[in-house]
């Protein structure tokens, strides 16, 4: 399954549901244009009953919020956008050259364990059909022992090879999953705001609602801002897997006799981390900007990520336990 396509997907919904503001425009004007009258006469009259000279000046404040509301997907949402969107590509161009390089050492650390293994007789019939074959060939009727066993070897060989591609490649499906997940609540999250953001800003109008205006915004922003902190955090990650490769190769290469199970499991561990640290982003993006209203969702998403967390780690448990009992069972 190819995710950058689904993250490319949820991008062209937000850009195909963003005309619907202009749809909300028109209630939105009418909304702002009652309050507008409320809003301008309540002033004139308090400022003539007290005798007092008129202050123009924030009378301009409705009149300022309908153009923005006439305007919304580009003065408003546009201009959000354009400021924001620098941080988005540059956080992506930082997660784009660490995934390049963690691709690049993958291959140089599985190139360097294949040589390696090929050096030595002992395990080059393990990695390569072609020496197993030679050695079998060589092996005489009286030796058909060895050949049982070596037939064993290489069977338990294939297995523990499956066993740990498979829960690095469930491990990476559930880490792209936790991602996406983020990616599609922030998209309807965004979407929600954009469509209904004209009826915020004609609200702020009223009386007693004026902090609707600030809200709003400080709500789309801190929203817009989970995508940089997830490729930021996914920046993380894949620089401490570039350095784990890197020990692995600088070990392959100094010592090829070196046992990587131990790198295999520090992997195993850090993408579970991955996986619950990815519904954090929420909160990270509350540091950033502080806005009201999130916090119940922010504690429930959390809570599920700690929940989730635990059922990945005991799964994964559980099955390699039972995977191990019957290889021993095999091996006796």
């Amino acid at each position: 399954m190819d995710f950058s396509n689904l993250h490319t997907i949820l991008r062209s919904l937000y850009d195909e549901m963003m005309p619907l503001c202009s749809e909300m425009a028109g209630v939105a004007q009418a909304i702002a244009g009652l309050g507008a009258l409320f809003y301008v006469a309540y002033r004139i009259w308090r400022s003539l009953a007290a005798a007092e000279p008129v202050d123009v000046f924030p009378l301009f404040r409705p009149f300022v919020i309908g153009l923005c509301i006439m305007f919304f997907p580009t003065l408003v949402l546009g201009t959000i956008n354009s400021v924001m969107s620098p941080v988005v590509q540059g956080t992506a161009s930082m997660l784009e050259g660490q995934t390049l390089d963690m691709q690049k050492y993958r291959e140089e650390k599985d190139r360097l364990e294949y040589e390696a293994m090929m050096r030595d007789p002992s395990t080059a019939y393990l990695v390569d059909d072609a020496e197993f074959d030679r050695q079998i060939d060589e092996l005489g009727v009286t030796e058909a022992g060895t050949a049982a066993g070596m037939y064993i070897e290489r069977g338990m060989y294939k297995v523990k090879k499956a066993i740990q591609n498979f829960f690095r490649e469930l491990l990476e499906m559930l880490f792209q999953a936790a991602s996406l997940t983020i990616d599609t609540i922030r998209t309807f999250f965004l979407v929600v705001l954009s469509i209904l953001g004209p009826i915020a800003f004609a609200l702020s109008v009223w009386d007693g609602f004026q902090s609707t205006l600030t809200m709003w915004i400080q709500r789309y922003i801190q929203t817009y801002l989970w995508l940089p902190v997830a490729d930021l955090f996914s920046t993380i990650l894949a620089k401490i897997q570039v350095l784990m490769l890197q020990n692995d190769i600088s070990e392959l290469t100094n010592n090829p006799n070196v046992d990587l199970d131990g790198s295999n499991t520090a992997y195993t561990i850090f993408m579970i981390i991955g996986i619950i640290g990815y519904f954090t982003i929420p909160t990270v993006a509350g540091w950033i900007i502080q806005a009201g209203g999130a916090g119940n969702y922010n504690r429930a998403i959390n809570s599920t990520a700690m929940q989730g967390g635990s059922m990945v780690g005991s799964v994964a448990g559980g099955v390699a336990g039972n995977l191990a009992g019957r290889a021993g069972k095999l091996i006796k």
